[in-house]
């Protein structure tokens, strides 16, 4: 059975481990073998538990045993008898290191892999034994039986004769916290009721089975809160009751000897200066995580934030400039708890509109938010003054503030009431702190209970509560040193299969840094051309192809990439801009797949939705390569253009 662990053993994986380097490399560095038909793909290889490495090939003994799951290269193939054998190394631009056994090895064709999403609200993930009876059930939809074995499964009362093989833990891993391996061999599209889904095989590492949580060391669970507020014109209320919080947050955490347990910082925001210069500031950091820890040093640099004098361009501000700020600028290493608390009263200016900086749409700065581990939440002040806006700002940060298995974190604030704003602010204060004191005392976290619906603030407190079990409940399931057992194969469906609408898992790519700057050097072209193509449709294709041959270095890819039935139905994908890293991926992608016919039908402000969602994400890779604490560098080394990133599947193009 499968338990929740953290630390040097995670769920189903293992840190990439690369020490193996440097044994019986000698010469000039080969090159990788190519997988079949691919031009830049080169063969890998996964180690099985007790794999060894060898210093030639055949039955020598071993240089040394290797840790599952480690990544290797295969430079070249040798059948000595009934087994072929490797030779293998961790990177591509050095020597080889070793030699292997292929039945120590598992082939790895394309860097996919799976993470479990959080177990909130819905059913844990089921591991079964083969395609066949996974398929089956789902195909019959027979749901008594699909509840039957999942209550066996988490009551920890598997057979061996069950199709059953194992459960997702209670616990949620973050693999941007704590990196594991769940590679995905093989996929194959299926319909879980009227959904379309993936059925997956795994390879996975079961662990022993789920223990009680133990009380962690008091020191460590620590919050942070990062305030996120409009300082526009008409928000001098909202920022002086802001402070008063804030006070009554370190005067309860100082009465119960819990300093330094939650932290505060704060941006401040406002908009276009080359709108209105007299704004002084788009955004301005006033106190990071590590000066909020002291209350006195926190509020000598809020207590300088004063509203703006003047009044901005239109309603609107540049909101996810100050939220990208934070995200970006702030130490969140070391804290459990990591909240952005956005507090405004316009909507956001998002990647499409001229005057926003951040060039990212909703779907790209929630995804770079969730990358860094930090929560969204929205105190949306319904001010009169902008009752026009508030319908779109409303919708705009219930998606921003989406949270899986707990909805929308995000509270309006009728009329814009300081008064209403100062309870919700309390709310969220007492509860946050609440939690901490809880965890400083080893007290377990108890599910959380339904509130009176008439409870003034009942449904807010509740997804505040919820989040912070969840977070505590991570924290509490980190364990150490479990033994490494044999590794097995599975399939899963990345649906739910109780309730289909509901994806269960997240499929990822690993993509090295250089990868993502290439493929972020390509979509660029993409975007120059297509901006061009909006105002000179007729000479779009001639001038794709142009730049696809550019890019490939291939100048017969011009040529070769036409198709007989006719150049307008031609696809991005055929014209060579998409990178063989991400061919024959399990999804859609909407550049991948964008046909010359459709962008010619399409209107001129079709065009241009396209190319405010391609310049996002195009926005989002750069983020995400600035991000350098996001990347995990295989060696244990600095990070460097082989170091890893595993990106969700859907923000590629």
């Amino acid at each position: 059975m499968l338990q929740g662990t953290l630390g040097r053993i995670v769920l189903f994986g293992l840190l990439w481990s690369w020490s193996a380097a440097g044994i019986g490399a000698t010469g000039q560095n080969p090159t990788p073998l190519l997988m079949p038909g691919k031009k830049s793909l080169y063969q890998r290889v996964l180690t099985r538990p007790e794999a060894t490495l060898h210093t030639q090939a055949g039955e020598t003994p071993p240089a040394r045993r290797i840790t599952p799951f480690t990544v290797y290269y295969v430079f070249n193939r040798k059948r000595i008898g009934d087994t072929q054998w490797l030779q293998v190394g961790p990177y591509k631009h050095r020597p080889p290191v070793g030699w292997m056994a292929d039945r120590q090895v598992i082939d790895w064709k394309q860097t996919l892999i799976l993470t479990f999403k959080e177990p909130l609200g819905q059913d844990r993930v089921l591991l079964f034994k083969d395609k066949a009876s996974l398929k089956d059930l789902i195909e019959s939809g027979d749901l008594f039986g699909y509840h039957l074995l999942y209550q066996k499964a988490a009551a920890h009362e598997i057979s061996s004769d069950s199709p059953v093989i194992a459960i997702q833990p209670k616990a949620y891993v973050d693999i941007l916290k704590d990196f594991y391996l769940v590679p995905i061999l093989a996929h194959e599209d299926i319909y879980v009721g009227t959904e379309q889904g993936l059925l997956l095989k795994v390879a996975a590492l079961p662990l022993k089975q789920e223990r009680a949580p133990q009380a962690a060391p008091k020191q460590d669970y620590r919050s942070g809160i990062v305030f996120v507020i409009d300082s526009t014109l008409s928000m001098g209320p909202y920022i002086d009751r802001t402070r008063q919080a804030v006070h009554r947050i370190y005067r309860a955490l100082d009465s119960s000897g819990l300093r330094g347990k939650v932290s505060f910082g704060l941006v401040a925001f406002r908009d276009n200066l080359s709108a209105v210069p007299g704004l002084d500031y788009l955004t301005r950091v006033y106190a990071t995580l590590g000066e909020g820890t002291d209350s006195d040093t926190f509020f000598e640099r809020v207590d300088t934030l004063q509203p703006a004098r003047v009044s901005s361009q239109g309603f609107r501000e540049d909101a996810f400039a100050g939220i990208k700020r934070a995200i970006d600028d702030m130490d969140w290493q070391g804290y459990e708890a990591r909240y952005l608390v956005l507090i405004t009263d316009a909507g956001a200016r998002t990647g499409g509109d001229p005057l926003a900086s951040t060039g990212l749409d909703v779907a790209a700065l929630r995804q770079l938010a969730r990358d860094k581990g930090v929560s969204i939440w929205v105190l949306h002040l319904l001010t009169p003054e902008g009752r026009s806006d508030h319908r779109g700002a409303a919708e705009q940060y219930r998606r921003l503030s989406d949270y899986p298995g707990i909805g929308a974190l995000y509270y309006s604030v009728e009329t814009g009431s300081v008064t209403e704003f100062g309870q919700a602010l309390d709310t969220f204060a007492r509860e946050i702190t609440r939690q901490v004191q809880e965890a400083s005392r080893g007290v377990a976290p108890a599910p959380v209970a339904q509130l009176p619906k008439d409870e003034p603030l009942g449904e807010f407190r509740r997804k505040v509560a919820t989040l912070g079990y969840a977070l505590r409940m991570r924290y509490l399931q980190k364990t150490d040193n479990d033994r490494i057992p044999s590794v097995f194969e599975a399939w899963v469906v990345d649906r739910d299969i109780a309730e289909p609408q509901r994806p269960s898992l997240e499929v990822r790519v690993l993509l090295t840094r250089d990868q993502l700057s290439d493929l972020q050097y390509v979509l660029k072209k993409v975007l120059e051309t297509a901006e061009e193509g909006v105002f000179s449709p007729r000479d779009f294709l001639d001038e794709l192809k142009s730049v696809a041959a550019t890019i490939s270095r291939d100048p017969a890819a011009t040529g070769a990439s036409t198709r007989t039935t006719g150049a307008r139905e031609e696809n991005l994908a055929d014209l060579g801009y998409m990178r063989e890293y991400i061919e024959g991926l399990p999804y859609t992608g909407e550049v991948m797949n964008l046909s010359l016919q459709t962008w010619e039908d399409w209107s001129a402000k079709d065009q241009f939705r396209f190319l405010s969602r391609l310049e996002s994400k195009i926005n989002y890779y750069q983020a995400i390569h600035d991000n350098t604490d996001l990347w995990v560098s295989l060696d244990g080394g600095p990070i460097t253009g082989d170091s890893v990133f595993p990106i969700a599947l859907k923000m590629l193009p």
